[in-house]
């Protein structure tokens, strides 16, 4: 397992195929081990790079992450990646049966362990709703299910994975509001106990966070608990204010 703070020091980061847009120009910051964390701000500003790195799919131009002081790229990247689930914006099914969806997030689980995941998921009720249970296939990229469906699907691939960070990429688009709470509900039970990166899109999972850091053009310009910031009337109060005003 990957136990211990995550520490972002002194990050400097362009994408190979833009090298003269900086997206971080020197980002420091530490996540404590099992504590959950949202990162916030306008699209651009940086916060899906953030998993990027983070999943080592780029190289850093300078300065380190360190997970438990050790340099991320000095961990075995089997190892390491075997230690991350990621929740995506985007779920993708494979063509292939509701079981094999979820066995993605491990390949040698049971059956019983599978039908834990989806209960915890709150996905169980639904997939032993179908005449095939989890030999239901999905079609081709899941076109079956619902968008409330698929992301309780992904949820039971992480919980079976049972990693030690989780990244949620949280979906922009909105459930209705049944489905909105059985995944908020799946999630909290997933998040529990672990380290939980959420690249915010929505508040109601922000409110409950340990740290929220606000990002903008690449740089932390705010961070604190929900309270705290709403306290600053600085970026994340507006935007908080400016969601309400949509929701309602």
């Amino acid at each position: 397992a990957l136990s211990g703070n995550i520490e972002f020091k002194g990050v400097k980061f362009a994408y190979p195929q833009r090298p003269d847009v900086q997206v971080f120009k020197d980002l420091s910051l530490e996540i404590k081990e099992n504590q959950t964390v949202a990162f916030v701000g306008s699209s651009g500003a940086g916060k899906s790079t953030l998993s990027n790195l983070l999943l080592r799919f780029y190289p850093l131009q300078q300065g380190q992450i360190e997970v438990n002081g050790t340099p991320i790229e000095e961990i075995d990247l089997q190892h390491y990646r075997a230690n991350i689930a990621i929740v995506p914006q985007e779920v993708i099914l494979f063509s292939g049966n509701i079981r094999e969806n979820i066995l993605f997030g491990k390949p040698s689980a049971t059956d019983e362990e599978v039908r834990y995941a989806a209960e915890q998921a709150n996905a169980w009720e639904f997939i032993s709703s179908f005449p095939d249970g989890l030999d239901t296939q999905v079609g081709d990229r899941g076109i079956q299910l619902s968008g409330g469906q698929k992301q309780r699907i992904a949820i039971a691939r992480a919980i079976l994975k049972n990693p030690s960070i989780l990244i949620l990429d949280e979906a922009t688009s909105a459930l209705d509001s049944e489905s909105e709470r059985l995944v908020q509900e799946a999630l909290e039970k997933l998040m529990k106990g672990r380290t939980s990166i959420v690249i915010a899109h929505r508040l109601s999972t922000i409110r409950n966070s340990d740290n929220i850091f606000v990002l903008q053009q690449g740089e932390i310009i705010e961070s604190g608990n929900h309270q705290d910031l709403i306290r600053m009337k600085g970026v994340y109060a507006d935007f908080v204010a400016l969601q309400s005003m949509n929701e309602s």
